[in-house]
C-alpha cells in the first residue's frame, strides 16, 4: 500500500484539536465556575459528585488495495454554549443564542432548540433537543465557517459561554469517481438498545449501519476516551478530575481497487442506458472483480446505487424512504451480495461436471434437437434448429439446452424419479453445493444471500410451509382474480401442489440443468464458482477486508483469510471445461461481443440468459482471464437485460479491459 505522506499527521492532528477543543472546554467551565473559590485540590480527598464523559475517537479511514479513501474524514468547525449560562438565566442566553443565530447566518430556532436536554419539562421533540451528555458544553451549530465562528469568542461579553471547536465528519471522497456505495456501507445514530448494552456508546455517537462500516465498526470506532468531571447539585461541571484521551481507530484497508470499480461501475451505467434504448426494462444490475488465486475482491458494483454523502450531516426520512423503497428499487440493496438471481446457462459447467460425477461420458457425443420431451410437455431449446450430435464442450460453447434436459432427466430416473428413496444421492444438486451454491460465501460482510438449491429436501420444507395456503387455495380458488385463463391457471397449480408440491419433477430437474426453475444465486456466488474452475477447482472464501493499520505507529496487521476446500470436480473434467468456456468466447455465445479483446488477454467464460415469470430475461455473463494464467474473475448480470451477449457480456468486456491496462 502507497501511503501519503503527511496524512496520518493530519489526521492526528484532527484528533488533537477535537481532545484539545473538549478538554479546553471543560477546563474553561472549571476555570470560571472556580473562580473566586480556593482549596479545590485540598478537597480531592473529599467526596466528590462526579460523571464520566465518554471522548469519542477518530473513526478510521477504509481505503483501496492503493491507498486512497473510500471513506475519510474532515474537520467540522462547531460553536458551543457552556450550560452554566442557560442554567443561571435561560431568557438571558435565548436572547444571546438569537445573537449567535444572527452573526452565524442560522435559524435561531434550530439553535434555541439545542439548549433544551432532551426529556426536560418544555423541551422539543427530539432531534430539535439536545439528546448528549448534560455535563459538556452545548453544541449549538456544527459545519459552521471558521473564521465567522471565531468573532464569537473575540466578544466574550456579548457572547459569555460561547466557544468554537472541531470536530471530525465522515465523508466518502470517491477516488477517481468510484462510489462502491453498497459495499462501503455508511453510519447511523445509535439507537436506545444500544446505549443500554455494555459498551462505550453515548448518545451522540454514530456506528457502522451496512458494508465495510458496520463490519469492521469496532476496529474503525478505536477507543474512546474518558473525561471525569466533578459537578455540583445540578449537575453542572465544576471541575476536571481526571481525562483518558482516545485512542483513534484503525485504517481498513480493502483489495478494493478504485479503478476497477469505477470501471464496472460506469460499465453497468452504461450498458443498462443502451439496453433500455433497445426497449429493454433493465431495471438493475451488479458487477463482481475477484482474484481467483485468493479470493481478493477488486470491485462490487451495483445498479441502482445511492450517494454515500446522504448519509453526512444526517439522512432525511424522505430520503431513506427512496432508498428502502421497492418503486425505486431499492438502491440500498447490493445486487452483487444480496440478490438472488436464476443463474441460467452460466450454471451448465456445474451441469456437465455433475453429469460426468453421475457416470455420464466426457468424450461421449450427445444429440442436440430443437425440443426434449419431458411427460406431456416438450422442454424446448433456445434456438429451435437441430445440431445433431454435439460434444459437452460444443453443448457449453453454443448453449444447446436440450443436451442438458436429457443429461438431467436420465438421472432423474435413475434416481428413481418421483418414488425416490430417502437419501438417494442428487449429484446435479451436490455438485452445485459443493462450488458453493445454495450457501453464502462467508465474505466479510454484514448482509448476504445464500441463494437457493431446490433439491427435495428443500422442496418438502417449503412444501410443509406453504402446504395450508396451497389446499386453502384448492378449495376457494382465486377469486380476486379478474383473468379468467389465469384464474383456472392458479387453481390447477395450487390443486396440483396441495396433494404432490413436495415432489421433484422431471422438469424441475430439467429445468434446474439449465440454471432456470427455483435455482438461485447471486453474482458473487458465480463468481466464486467460475474462480474455483480458473484455480483448480480450488473454493475459496472471497473476502474484501486485506488489513488494519495503526494510524499511529503504521503497524499492519493482515485479515485472516477464508477457508478453501476442494470443488466436487476431477482434475480432467476441469480441464476440460476450462477448455470449453474458452471456445465460448473464441467461437461461440460470446465471441462475437469479444472479437476485438487483444491477444494477450485470452477471456474464457459463459453467456446466460435466464427466463423470469412475469419479467423480461436476466442478462448474464461469468468470466475469467487470461484463460492460460487467471488473474481476475468477472460476473456480470442485468435484470431484465435480455441475452447475456447482448448486456452482461459488453459490461465485463468493458471490465476485462480495464483489468488489462492495469497489468
Amino acid at each position: 500500500m502507497r501511503r501519503r505522506p503527511g496524512h496520518h499527521g493530519r489526521m492526528l492532528a484532527v484528533l488533537v484539536a477535537v481532545v484539545l477543543a473538549f478538554g479546553g472546554l471543560v477546563g474553561r467551565l472549571g476555570q470560571v465556575q472556580l473562580a473566586g473559590a480556593s482549596g479545590f485540590g485540598d478537597r480531592a480527598t473529599a467526596a466528590l459528585d462526579t460523571r464520566t464523559i465518554v471522548v469519542p475517537a477518530l473513526r478510521g479511514r477504509i481505503l483501496d488495495r492503493h491507498g486512497r479513501a473510500l471513506a475519510d474524514n474532515r474537520v467540522s468547525t462547531v460553536v458551543t454554549l457552556e450550560r452554566r449560562v442557560i442554567a443561571d438565566d435561560r431568557a438571558a442566553a435565548e436572547a444571546e443564542v438569537r445573537d449567535v443565530a444572527a452573526v452565524l447566518g442560522l435559524d435561531p430556532d434550530d439553535l434555541l432548540g439545542r439548549t433544551w436536554l432532551c426529556g426536560e419539562d418544555g423541551a422539543p421533540a427530539a432531534p430539535a433537543c439536545w439528546a448528549g451528555s448534560p455535563q459538556v458544553p452545548v453544541p449549538l451549530a456544527d459545519d459552521v465557517d471558521a473564521a465567522t465562528a471565531l468573532t464569537l469568542v473575540e466578544q466574550p461579553a456579548r457572547f459569555p459561554g460561547i466557544a468554537v471547536g472541531s470536530r471530525a465528519v465522515r465523508v466518502y471522497p470517491r477516488p477517481k469517481g468510484a462510489s462502491a456505495a453498497q459495499v462501503v456501507g455508511y453510519l447511523g445514530p445509535v439507537t436506545a438498545e444500544e446505549l443500554t448494552a455494555p459498551g462505550d456508546l453515548v448518545a451522540d455517537d454514530l456506528v457502522g449501519r451496512a458494508g465495510l462500516e458496520q463490519q469492521y465498526d469496532a476496529a474503525l470506532r478505536g477507543t474512546p476516551g474518558r473525561t471525569v468531571v466533578a459537578v455540583d447539585a445540578r449537575g453542572l461541571v465544576t471541575g476536571v478530575v481526571s481525562r483518558t484521551d482516545p485512542v483513534p481507530g484503525q485504517d481498513l484497508v480493502t483489495s478494493l481497487d478504485a479503478a476497477v470499480q469505477v470501471s464496472a461501475e460506469k460499465a453497468l451505467t452504461a450498458e443498462i442506458r443502451k439496453a433500455r434504448a433497445r426497449g429493454r426494462a433493465a431495471d438493475a444490475g451488479a458487477v463482481v472483480v475477484l482474484d481467483p488465486r485468493d479470493g481478493a475482491v477488486a470491485a462490487l458494483a451495483s445498479v441502482p446505487t445511492y450517494d454515500l454523502d446522504l448519509w453526512t450531516g444526517g439522512i432525511s426520512s424522505a430520503e431513506y424512504a427512496t432508498l428502502t423503497s421497492p418503486r425505486a428499487n431499492t438502491p440500498l440493496l447490493s445486487r452483487a451480495t444480496d440478490a438472488g438471481f436464476a443463474p441460467a446457462s452460466t450454471f451448465k459447467p456445474a451441469s456437465v461436471a455433475a453429469a460426468v460425477r453421475a457416470g455420464r461420458s466426457l468424450d461421449g457425443r450427445y444429440d442436440c434437437p430443437a425440443s426434449y420431451r419431458i411427460g406431456d410437455r416438450d422442454f424446448k431449446n433456445h434456438e429451435t434448429v437441430p445440431r445433431g450430435r454435439i460434444s459437452l464442450s460444443r453443448a457449453l460453447e453454443i448453449s444447446c439446452d436440450t443436451v442438458f434436459y436429457e443429461l438431467a432427466y436420465t438421472q432423474w430416473q435413475r434416481e428413481g424419479g418421483l418414488d425416490v428413496r430417502p437419501g438417494t444421492p442428487e449429484p446435479f444438486a451436490a455438485t452445485a453445493r459443493g462450488f458453493g451454491l445454495g450457501s453464502r460465501t462467508g465474505i466479510d460482510l454484514p448482509q448476504e444471500s445464500p441463494g437457493r438449491v431446490p433439491d427435495r429436501t428443500w422442496r418438502w420444507d417449503t412444501w410443509e410451509q406453504q402446504k395450508g395456503e396451497l389446499c386453502r387455495r384448492a378449495r376457494t380458488g382465486y377469486p380476486e382474480v379478474a383473468d379468467a385463463d389465469r384464474r383456472s391457471f392458479l387453481e390447477a397449480v395450487a390443486a396440483e401442489n396441495c396433494e404432490s408440491g413436495y415432489q421433484l419433477r422431471g422438469g424441475d430437474a430439467a429445468n434446474f440443468s439449465i440454471g432456470q426453475g427455483d435455482l438461485l444465486a447471486t453474482p458473487l456466488q458465480m463468481a466464486v464458482m467460475y474462480a474455483a474452475i480458473a484455480d483448480d477447482r480450488t473454493v475459496r472464501t472471497p473476502r474484501v477486508g486485506a488489513a488494519l493499520v495503526d494510524p499511529v505507529t503504521e503497524v499492519r496487521t493482515a485479515i485472516a483469510p477464508g477457508r478453501t476446500r476442494r470443488a466436487p470436480v476431477s482434475a480432467a473434467t476441469n480441464r476440460y471445461l476450462q477448455r470449453a468456456l474458452r471456445a465460448v468466447v473464441t467461437s461461440g455465445t460470446g465471441a462475437e461481443t469479444f472479437r476485438s479483446m487483444p491477444a494477450d488477454w485470452p477471456v474464457a467464460g459463459k453467456t446466460g440468459t435466464g427466463e423470469v415469470t412475469g419479467s423480461r430475461d436476466t442478462s448474464w455473463f461469468v468470466s475469467y482471464a487470461p484463460s492460460d494464467r487467471p488473474r481476475w474473475v468477472v460476473a456480470a448480470v442485468v435484470s431484465q437485460g435480455g441475452h447475456g451477449s447482448e448486456t452482461a457480456a459488453p459490461v465485463a468486456e468493458a471490465v476485462h479491459r480495464t483489468l488489462r491496462a492495469l497489468g
